[in-house]
């Protein structure tokens, strides 16, 4: 996902994607999942100049990848597309980063777990222990995590709060890259991933699929290539409206629900539970896996608290 702040920061987009041609590119390559650069060339009806003319521009702005991979005919270069989403805020206000605490937290780094097979860890250059055995959830290797996977059940993080004395916490916005966990991988396998803070219910994404047509763009070589590659990079914000995933409300459940200041513990949970609708299991990305070179990132807006 794309998070565009204010408009003049998504000009490059706006521009990327205001000609009809480089929206069709955008279409068929969602369509036929990924291309080649003759195949899309000729899918289209245009020269190979013009395309990769097109291809760049979008590239640029990060809503194509392009990728070499060896054919049958040498290297060919594979375009696909790098997002599922774009996120627009028309306010034209940019976060104000005095009252803004950031951290990221390493996917192994949970506090808590309780998780059925398939399962699994693995940091950026081994599997931990061994899979579907829950066991090495508590391995102490774990910390190293970068990619964990489960059926059912959940993990729990402790989000630091380090808001300077005398805060109170407005806004928690939390990013990840997740997908749903098939025994493999299955581009259609839905699963209904349950979030929750402090224990509270705050919200449910169903979760399309676990995705391995293309390699991730971050996903370490030794990764075996019939597992899940890349998930979707999702944005959960609680504030004062309630709760919202890339910008569309999932409950009323609000910040205000929680009176949480400089004082307060905060866990944050992701499950999925066993009488989930969609029991399609979750993995979730860290900075060397998937198509997100990022951890799970906290964003926590504070202001002064009432006397």
């Amino acid at each position: 996902m794309l998070h565009i702040t204010s408009l003049d920061d998504g000009l490059d987009v706006f521009k990327a994607l205001g000609s009809e041609i480089r929206v069709e590119i955008v279409k068929t390559l969602l369509k036929n999942h990924s291309m080649n650069m003759n195949e899309l060339a000729s899918h289209l009806k245009i020269t190979n100049g013009a395309l990769t003319s097109h291809i760049k521009k979008l590239e640029d702005c990060g809503i194509v990848s392009v990728s070499m991979e060896n054919g049958g005919h040498g290297n060919q270069k594979m375009c696909s597309v790098h997002l599922d989403s774009i996120l627009i805020d028309l306010n034209g206000e940019k976060p104000d980063d005095k009252n803004v605490y950031r951290t990221q937290i390493r996917v192994g780094h949970y506090t808590d777990y309780d998780v059925y097979p398939t399962c699994g860890l693995a940091s950026s250059t081994s599997i931990v222990g061994e899979v579907d055995d829950a066991r090495y959830f508590a391995h102490p290797d774990r910390y190293n995590a970068d990619i964990l996977w489960f059926t059912n059940g959940y993990v729990e993080y402790a989000i630091p709060n380090f808001i300077p004395a005398s805060q109170k916490i407005d806004q928690i916005t939390i990013s990840a890259e997740l997908g749903s966990e098939a025994p493999g991988c299955n581009d259609v396998w839905p699963s209904d991933i349950h979030f929750y803070l402090n224990g509270k219910f705050i919200g449910m994404w169903t979760s399309p699929g676990d995705f391995g047509d293309v390699k991730g763009l971050f996903t370490p070589d030794w990764w075996y290539p019939n597992w899940n590659q890349y998930g979707l990079l999702k944005l959960l914000v609680i504030n004062h409206n309630g709760s919202f995933i890339d910008g569309l409300k999932i409950s009323d459940t609000c910040i205000d629900d929680f009176n949480l200041d400089y004082h307060s513990t905060m866990k944050f949970r992701m499950a999925v539970p066993r009488d989930a609708e969609h029991v399609g299991g979750l993995t979730i990305f860290g900075k060397t896996f998937g198509n997100y070179s990022q951890d799970i990132d906290v964003r926590i807006n504070y202001s002064p608290a009432e006397n």
